[in-house]
C-alpha cells in the first residue's frame, strides 16, 4: 500500500490550522497560613473581592482581603483539609447559587446543595450571590397589599409588595411566629416564599419546616438553612444566597415574599469573620462596612416597573433586640435602611397580647397605600383609638374615681385590643378581618365584657363565614365597604351577639 507524503502533509497541515486553542489563564498562589477557617495566600496577582478561590481537593473560599503581597480568605467547606503551602488558584467568578422552580419545596444550604435527604438538585440556572440592586428608575411605588392573615399587622402595619418591613424585638416574643405566619397565608396565593434561617439550631430549623409542611405551605416555599453549627462564612453568604433565588423570579414578572430569620446572627457571623481577618474593629466590635452589609442585602427588595417585568419582592428583615434595647447599633442600622418596624415587647407577650405588637414604635412608612380601601375605612383611627387607649391605662392606674367618658374609652380600648389577638397559625382573609374589625370600631361588640371580646371575635368569625359569605365575597371583590355590606354586617354581628349575650343586649335596649 502506497502513501502519498504530500497528501499527509497537506493533511497535517490543515488539521493544525483549524486547531483552536485558547488557553485560561488563572492566579496561582500558595497558602502562608490556616487558622479558624481564614486562610491566608501569596502570589494571587489579578484577584478580586468576593471572587471564588479553590484549593486543592475541591475546597473554595471566598476573597475578602485583597492586598499589595497576599490575599485573605475564608473557607466554605473543608475547613479542617487546607494546609500551609498547597497551592490554591482564582477561578475568575463569584459563587453561585442555582435558582428556578426546582428549588420550590426543598431545603437547601446557602450553596444550593439539598440538605432536607431528597434528590440532588439539577437546576438549569444559576445567579451570582451578589448583584446590584434595581435602580430607582426600574421600579414603581408600593401600592399593591402582601396580606399576611394577621389582623393587628394588616390593620395597623400594612405591608405592600416590594417593601422593606423589619420585625424586631426581644427573644421569645413571636418574631419567627409572625413570619412563618404570613408565609403560610401565602398558600392559596401566586407569591412564593423563601425563608432563610442564619446560625439557628438545626433542630428548630426542622420543626419549622414540618410546620411549613403540615399546613401546606413547603410547595410554594424554598428554605436556606445555614445551622449554628456551619461555619461562619456560610452564614454571611445565606441572605444573599436566597434573596438570588429570589431575584430569579422577580425579573420572571413574580412576586417572592423572602424573610431574614435573623440579621443579628448574620452581623455576628460577619464580625466574626472581620476580627479574624484582622480588618480594625469599630462600635461594639463591629468593622467600618457593617452598615454596606445589610444595605445592600435589603435594597434588592424592589416592585419593577412593568418594562422591568413587574415582578417584586418583599423583604421581612429579623433582628433581636437585647432588653428592648432599639437603639443599638444593628438594630439602629436596620430600622434606617427598612420602610418601618413593627416593634414586639416583651411586656405585651407575657401579659396575653399576642401578637405583641407595640403600636407606638411599630410604623409601616408605605401606610394605605398598600391597603384595600375596606381596610382603610375601618382601620382608618384604630392606631390613634390604642394610642389613646395605652394612655389613659397608665393614668387610669393612679385614680380608682374616673368619669364615665374615660370609663367607656378605656372599655372601648380594651375591646378592640383582645380583638387584634389572634393564635398562631390562623391566618384570616383580608374580608375576614374587615369585617371583625367592623364590627369592633362601630361599637357593635359593646354588650361583650371586654375580658370576653377574645375569646367571642372566633364565634362571630364563624357567623361571618356561615352567614355572610356572599358579604366576604363582595367584599374581597370590590376591595371596598358599600351600604349594603356595611347592613348586613352590621346584622349578622347585633344577632349573634344577642344569641350570645341576650341579658346585656336587653339592658342596653332598655
Amino acid at each position: 500500500m502506497s502513501m502519498d507524503a504530500r497528501a499527509i502533509g497537506a493533511q497535517i497541515t490543515q488539521r493544525i490550522g483549524s486547531f483552536l486553542y485558547s488557553p485560561t489563564v488563572r492566579g496561582a498562589g500558595r497558602v502562608i497560613s490556616v487558622s479558624d477557617g481564614i486562610v491566608q495566600a501569596s502570589g494571587l496577582k489579578g484577584c478580586r473581592y468576593n471572587e471564588l478561590l479553590q484549593f486543592e481537593d475541591d475546597v473554595y473560599g471566598i476573597a475578602l482581603n485583597v492586598e499589595d503581597n497576599k490575599v485573605g480568605a475564608v473557607l466554605l467547606n473543608g475547613l479542617d483539609m487546607v494546609r500551609a503551602g498547597e497551592r490554591v488558584c482564582c477561578t475568575g467568578r463569584v459563587v453561585e447559587v442555582p435558582v428556578g422552580d426546582v428549588l420550590l419545596g426543598r431545603v437547601v444550604n446557602p450553596l444550593g446543595q439539598a440538605i432536607d435527604g431528597g434528590r440532588e438538585i439539577a437546576a438549569q440556572d444559576y445567579r451570582p450571590v451578589e448583584s446590584e440592586a434595581p435602580a430607582i428608575i426600574d421600579r414603581e411605588p408600593v401600592n399593591r397589599p402582601l396580606p399576611t392573615g394577621i389582623m393587628a399587622v394588616d390593620a395597623i402595619v400594612p405591608i405592600g409588595r416590594g417593601q422593606r418591613e423589619l420585625i424586631i424585638g426581644d427573644r421569645q416574643t413571636g418574631k419567627t411566629a409572625i413570619a412563618i405566619d404570613a408565609i403560610i397565608n401565602q398558600r392559596d396565593t401566586d407569591i412564593l416564599c423563601i425563608y432563610v434561617a442564619i446560625g439557628q439550631k438545626a433542630s428548630s430549623i426542622a420543626q419549622t419546616v414540618q410546620t411549613l409542611e403540615h399546613y401546606q405551605a413547603m410547595e410554594h416555599t424554598i428554605v436556606v438553612a445555614a445551622t449554628a453549627s456551619d461555619c461562619a462564612a456560610m452564614q454571611y453568604i445565606a441572605p444573599y444566597a436566597g434573596c438570588a433565588m429570589a431575584e430569579h423570579f422577580m425579573h420572571q414578572g413574580r412576586d417572592v415574599l423572602i424573610v431574614y430569620d435573623d440579621l443579628s446572627k448574620h452581623a455576628v457571623a460577619y464580625r466574626a469573620m472581620s476580627l479574624l481577618l484582622r480588618r480594625p474593629p469599630g462600635r461594639e466590635a463591629y468593622p467600618g462596612d457593617v452598615f454596606y452589609l445589610h444595605s445592600r442585602l435589603l435594597e434588592r427588595a424592589a416592585h419593577l416597573s412593568q418594562e422591568r417585568g413587574g415582578g417584586s419582592i418583599t423583604a421581612l428583615p429579623i433582628i433581636e433586640t437585647m432588653a428592648g434595647d432599639i437603639s443599638a447599633y444593628i438594630p439602629t442600622n436596620v430600622i434606617s435602611i427598612t420602610d418601618g418596624q413593627i416593634f414586639l415587647e416583651s411586656e405585651l407577650f407575657h401579659s396575653g397580647v399576642r401578637p405583641a405588637i407595640n403600636v407606638g414604635l411599630s410604623v409601616s412608612r408605605v401606610g394605605g397605600s398598600a391597603q384595600t380601601k375596606a381596610m382603610r375605612e375601618v382601620a382608618g383611627h384604630l392606631r390613634l383609638d390604642l394610642a389613646q387607649y395605652r394612655e389613659l391605662v397608665v393614668f387610669s392606674r393612679f385614680d380608682s374615681d374616673l368619669d364615665k367618658n374615660t370609663k367607656e374609652v378605656l372599655e372601648r380600648g380594651e375591646r378592640l385590643t383582645e380583638i387584634l389577638k389572634q393564635g398562631q397559625f390562623q391566618p384570616m382573609t383580608m374580608a375576614e378581618q374587615t369585617a371583625l374589625l367592623y364590627a369592633a370600631t362601630q361599637n357593635l361588640l359593646r354588650a361583650v365584657p371586654p375580658a370576653q371580646v377574645s375569646g367571642f371575635a372566633p364565634v362571630l368569625l364563624a357567623a361571618f363565614r356561615e352567614q355572610g359569605r356572599w358579604v366576604l365575597d363582595r367584599i374581597t371583590q370590590q376591595g371596598a365597604l358599600d351600604d349594603v355590606s356595611r347592613e348586613n354586617l352590621a346584622r349578622i354581628a347585633k344577632d349573634t351577639v344577642e344569641t350570645a349575650y341576650p341579658q346585656a343586649s336587653d339592658g342596653e335596649a332598655k
